[in-house]
């Protein structure tokens, strides 16, 4: 069995900005799901850090001052674990924070309200060095409904080209949480791979739930030579153990998947994680029991770090 020191672990999605910022808390070591002292555990360690509010929630006219409030916060913490931490735009520089033994630190956006769905602002984010954006999050926008809300809607003429607009500028569109309609309207028009961060399968016999991917979801974004990251939160695997997370890794690999199925957890965004993960330091324990299952160490090189790293 693979010791955790020995074990590769980059992921697509975690709200821990949100969750941290919010308690006062801090990046290095926290209650929450993730930290960076429990990533060190890890031989390499990479992470997409979600900037994210429920945009409902916050005063009318704030969201873009909160989500450049939160670009700030998580600046400073980068700065003051800098001996930890590294924040990364590219491919070369999670490889440099990899061998430096420090957590490659990506951001993405969950939600382009944040932005006030803003042309303006969607150029500021990509100086920020944001590689993943999410249309829309649960709550429905001027770009296009959600899962959640208005899911019969599709991309509108802003939506567009506002996704049109994040491929220039070299951010991957991200379809966790868009409508049905939104995601093969961004199928569509992709150009370059389009990812669901934190995604698993919506197979009957899985998780018939409509925050997961149909097979042929599943391979619209195989076919871009996009990623999906499978996510832990239990009500999206549709139980709590260990097999039925394994079933949804299986399910997407059944589907010629090995080059897109990575991790996407959405720690920190989700209460009751499968498999009686706790944190960040349990996601070592689907490593172990995919070994256990013989899957090969290149396979499993590809799920855990290659796949996400390999569209930077």
């Amino acid at each position: 069995m693979t010791e955790i020191r020995n074990i590769p672990y980059f992921d697509g999605h975690c709200d821990t900005i949100y969750e941290c910022m919010g308690k006062g808390r801090s990046l290095r070591e926290n209650s929450g799901h993730v930290d960076l002292m429990r990533g060190q555990r890890y031989g390499r360690r990479a992470q997409f850090f979600a900037l994210f509010d429920n945009v409902r929630e916050l005063p009318e006219g704030t969201a873009w001052t909160k989500l450049c409030q939160m670009h700030d916060w998580f600046c400073a913490q980068a700065a003051e674990n800098a001996d930890v931490m590294a924040l990364c735009r590219t491919g070369a520089e999670v490889d440099a924070a990899a061998a430096q033994h420090k957590t490659a630190a990506l951001l993405s956006i969950e939600g382009a309200d944040l932005l006030d769905c803003d042309m303006a602002h969607l150029e500021t984010v990509a100086s920020w060095g944001v590689r993943l954006l999410n249309p829309v999050w649960n709550n429905a926008n001027a770009l296009c409904g959600s899962c959640a809300q208005e899911p019969e809607r599709g991309l509108s003429a802003k939506g567009a080209e506002f996704v049109a607009k994040m491929e220039e500028l070299g951010i991957h569109t991200d379809v966790s949480h868009i409508s049905d309609a939104g995601f093969w309207d961004v199928l569509r028009r992709a150009k370059r791979p389009v990812t669901a961060s934190h995604s698993n399968s919506r197979e009957p016999g899985l998780c018939p739930h409509r925050r997961n991917l149909t097979d042929d979801m599943f391979r619209a974004i195989r076919d871009t030579g996009g990623v999906v990251g499978i996510n832990l939160y239990a009500d999206f695997v549709g139980g709590d153990s260990m097999e039925q997370l394994i079933a949804h890794i299986e399910r997407f690999l059944s589907l010629d998947g090995e080059k897109t199925v990575a991790l996407g957890g959405d720690l920190d965004g989700c209460e009751a994680l499968a498999a009686g993960f706790s944190g960040v330091q349990d996601v070592a324990k689907l490593y172990q029991a995919l070994e256990e299952r013989g899957y090969p160490q290149t396979l499993l090189e590809d799920i855990f770090w290659n796949n996400w790293r390999r569209i930077l």
